[in-house]
């Protein structure tokens, strides 16, 4: 990985309201050549210059679309960009503003290790195994996917690549969100004793020959530092102090979350629920609390509040703040590409059969 760019004392001098001027200003300049995306993570005062505000599948496609741009400056974490790379033209230039920008849950998943299970897995020949990697993972995990016949999910669409899964082969590697594959499968009508956790860091991924021979589905052990805040302690004082208010959750979240949440989906999902509820209706929403704070703002009609208490900040994301995306844009004025993310062309070719099966997925 590229060694992240270091601010200029003088970027880090500037008061925050001439930040946001010159980040004005610096867009401006660059006119259509620049495409600004926004993660629904991200903090407000960077989320005020994106063209487009999603999710990062949403937002790779979104660049995909947007041919006359030059420069894509991704307002998220590292596995996103490489996803809009993957996904945009070779001449098409993704930034990441702080490189140092990353995700625990894509880190839990490193190839040498899913290389490893992937072998391991099938030497016992109880089966075939598609893989399901989420889109939280880097762009290495996702090629090696790709390459073995599997396939790319979202929170949105994880049931349905499940069935797609399990339409070609009797067995099912999920990667690299534990939470997300249990919370799906176990909606799909399959109970816990057919789901096996691995666990990289022992081996044979801590499971006997019978237990993973067992198994319908293979969860790796990873998952979002975000939403495993959110616990059963939280769901049962929102009951106890707020009998009326319903619970909205991220299937990121634990089982025993989940289990006793009203309603479960993806951040598309959330921010659906509430923009459909009535006025006066009271949610309290596990997930990344400035989508939670920014639907607040948008919907003072309804009581929104977060499931914790505990402040649950993508801390990742927040690397990518005002500075540096102000620093990463007057470069490109003065003809200076910084920070750029580029996937080398093999990983790049089987990732993108990865995502391709994805999109056929209904």
């Amino acid at each position: 990985m590229q060694t992240p760019e270091t601010l200029p004392n003088e970027v880090f001098e500037l008061a925050d309201a001439e930040v946001l001027e010159r980040i004005s200003q610096a867009k401006q300049s660059l006119g259509r050549d620049l495409l600004i995306l926004g993660h629904h993570y991200q903090q407000a005062d960077v989320i005020r210059f994106a063209d487009f505000v999603g999710d990062s599948l949403g937002l790779s496609r979104i660049a995909a679309q947007q041919s006359q741009a030059k420069w894509i400056v991704f307002c998220g974490v590292h596995f996103m960009a490489e996803s809009a790379d993957i996904l945009t033209d070779p001449q098409q230039t993704v930034i990441l503003p702080d490189l140092s920008a990353g995700c625990s849950m894509a880190d839990m998943a490193r190839l040498p290790d899913a290389q490893l299970c992937w072998d391991r897995l099938n030497s016992l020949g109880s089966g075939k195994i598609v893989p399901i990697t989420y889109v939280n993972s880097s762009a290495a995990i996702k090629a090696l996917v790709g390459r073995v016949g599997g396939l790319c999910c979202t929170s949105s669409n994880a049931a349905g690549a499940i069935h797609w899964a399990l339409e070609r082969g009797e067995r099912v590697l999920f990667l690299p969100d534990q939470h997300l594959g249990r919370n799906t499968a176990f909606r799909l009508g399959y109970p816990l004793q057919t789901m096996a956790l691995w666990e990289p860091d022992k081996p044979d991924g801590g499971l006997t020959q019978e237990q993973l021979a067992k198994a319908k589905l293979i969860l790796w052990n990873g998952y979002c530092s975000v939403h495993q805040i959110f616990r059963e302690a939280d769901v049962e004082r929102i009951r106890r102090e707020s009998p009326q208010t319903k619970i909205l959750v991220h299937p990121e979240c634990c089982f025993e979350v989940v289990q006793k949440a009203d309603h479960i989906g993806s951040t598309a999902y959330i921010i659906k629920t509430v923009e459909q509820s009535p006025p006066g209706s009271s949610w309290a929403i596990g997930t990344e609390v400035n989508l939670v704070a920014r639907l607040a703002r948008r919907y003072p009609d309804r009581h929104i509040q977060s499931l914790s208490l505990v402040q649950c900040l993508c801390a990742t994301m927040y690397r990518v703040d005002p500075r540096h995306l102000l620093h990463t844009l007057e470069c490109l004025a003065q003809g200076e590409i910084i920070n750029r993310i580029q996937v080398d062309e093999a990983t790049r070719t089987d990732a993108r059969l990865a995502l391709d099966r994805m999109l056929e997925i209904k």
